[in-house]
């Protein structure tokens, strides 16, 4: 299973390191990244393999959300469906 990890707010050092280091312990496998800063606004997009023995979406955002909090940012996580059935156009 995949899934979509975006992660917004104001730029700061650090938070490519830390949201890659918190989805690395919870052994989130990292497909795809892309990330824009504008106007001092950082937005980042990870798309990542979930391990066949994942913890709930629920737990996963916990995580990621408490490094997010840490930060200054939000980080975010859904299924790989879910975010594309939400974005499509």
């Amino acid at each position: 299973m995949h899934a979509i990890i975006t992660t917004t707010g104001p730029d700061r050092v650090g938070i490519i390191a830390a949201v890659a280091g918190a989805a690395a312990e919870r052994d989130l496998n990292i497909l795809d990244v892309s990330q824009t800063l504008m106007d001092n606004y950082f937005t980042m997009v990870m798309r990542v393999a979930l391990p066949d023995n994942t913890p709930d979406m629920g737990e996963l955002q916990e995580h990621l959300a408490a490094v997010g909090d840490k930060l200054g940012v939000i980080v975010r996580i859904q299924s790989e469906d879910l975010f594309t059935a939400m974005n499509e156009v």
